[in-house]
């Protein structure tokens, strides 16, 4: 494919000019990161000088216009690598900190890096978060050597989290993707991902970057599409993601509707592929699992189930062209516990779910109304599953999890038959 050249901010296309061809890429993309970034890239450039000595590497920091001097530290950011590492790379490691253009985002973020891997030449390229404290030289060897040395095009990151970390993708996302397209990814929104220049590429070829797959639905779109266009899917264990975590009952709206409508637009899109498979399958999975300690994260149960009974109150007109009869009776059942009896059951919640995908399927409100009025719900489904693992250790917890993705799988057909 043909990169129009033009749309990538003057700086960037004289760094282009001067570089040539790289073989490898890593993209940080960023916003006010200063308190964080420092490390990531100190991290990233450990891990190519010590992976990939022999490569020409680029590490690219797509910034959203930072107020707190995060694209000068990517620059001037030093390590002295004498001291650590035997072998010297045969090139040096180019940094290059760029705005970006378009819908203010991650994805847009991420839109400016496909552009330049592709110009580039990249045959192997990764993405990192710019909030990562977790991140180690090791991250960079997992995420690039399935496609540098197996042939992989896309390389999903698996993690160590707490068990209240992640709540969008436990009760939603990594469900409803698993079930749909049978392929056990488990971290489908993780934020640190590997991938081949040629599924950059494709990447770049979708007509998408006006949409909320510019904003936070960019994790979900590329790995998506990734399995249904085809390409050759793995996983890699990083150890703990521990970064800068969001309460499920704070910072949420936006985020919940890019993310969730970005699932749902993705479900409509590759209908024609989901709606055959039948179960679902682990996908190769690289790096040693090994036991890690994981931060642990406050959250506020007791306001989350407030504003699931205020949804219940509120919100009956809008979910009658939803959800059934039944359903909504379930709920204001579920409204009427106190906690710690509070619970909103498996086979309920995922009725819920996919009766909501119909709903986005059959256009009975707008995108943004629809998932606005999900939120309550999601909150109390939240809430109700931190109860019921509150004692539990994190690999119970996932446990309650696998036990949900069963019921997804269990009731699919439903979705299908409701077409």
């Amino acid at each position: 494919m043909t990169v129009d050249f033009s749309l990538l901010p003057e700086q960037a296309q004289e760094k282009i000019k001067d570089l040539g061809s790289a073989d490898i890429v890593v993209g940080i993309a960023s916003y006010n990161n200063a308190r964080t970034i420092n490390h990531v890239v100190m991290a990233v450039d450990a891990g190519l000088r010590k992976y990939f000595p022999k490569d020409r590497s680029v590490i690219i920091n797509s910034d959203g216009g930072s107020s707190d001097g995060t694209p000068e530290l990517v620059k001037n950011t030093t390590i002295d690598h004498r001291t650590v590492f035997l072998e010297h790379p045969i090139y040096p490691i180019h940094r290059i900190s760029t705005p970006y253009h378009g819908i203010p985002g991650k994805g847009s973020a991420f839109r400016t890096i496909f552009q330049m891997a592709v110009l580039l030449g990249a045959k192997a390229c990764c993405v990192v978060d710019a909030d990562l404290r977790s991140i180690t030289p090791e991250w960079i060897e997992l995420l690039l050597v399935p496609v540098v040395k197996e042939g992989y095009d896309f390389v999903a990151p698996l993690y160590s989290r707490h068990k209240y970390d992640g709540s969008i993708t436990n009760s939603i996302i990594y469900p409803v993707t698993r079930s749909l397209y049978g392929k056990r990814i488990r971290q489908p929104i993780g934020g640190e991902f590997g991938f081949s220049g040629k599924l950059a590429e494709f990447y770049l070829s979708q007509d998408v970057w006006e949409s909320n797959v510019a904003r936070y639905g960019i994790d979900i779109w590329m790995t998506t599409e990734a399995i249904a266009g085809g390409f050759k899917i793995c996983q890699a264990y990083l150890g703990a993601k521990i970064h800068d975590p969001k309460d499920p009952g704070r910072d949420l709206r936006d985020m919940f509707v890019q993310v969730v409508g970005s699932l749902l637009t993705l479900t409509e899109k590759h209908y024609n592929k989901w709606k055959e498979i039948k179960g679902t399958e682990d996908i190769p999975t690289f790096g040693f699992k090994y036991f890690v300690g994981v931060e642990p994260i406050n959250v506020n149960i007791e306001k989350m189930i407030g504003q699931f009974k205020l949804g219940v109150e509120s919100l009956k007109d809008v979910w009658k062209d939803i959800l059934d009869e039944g359903t909504i009776q379930a709920l204001a059942e579920v409204s009427e516990q106190k906690i710690p009896d509070f619970h909103l059951d498996n086979r309920t919640w995922v009725k819920i779910i996919y009766d909501y995908i119909l709903a986005f399927h059959h256009k009975k409100l707008s995108t943004e109304h629809l998932l606005k009025s999900l939120i309550p719900l999601y909150l109390g489904r939240t809430a109700s599953f931190f109860l019921e693992v509150g004692d539990l250790n994190n690999e119970e917890a996932e446990g309650v999890i696998e036990n949900l993705c069963m019921e997804y799988e269990k009731q699919k057909d439903y979705l299908v038959k409701g077409w």
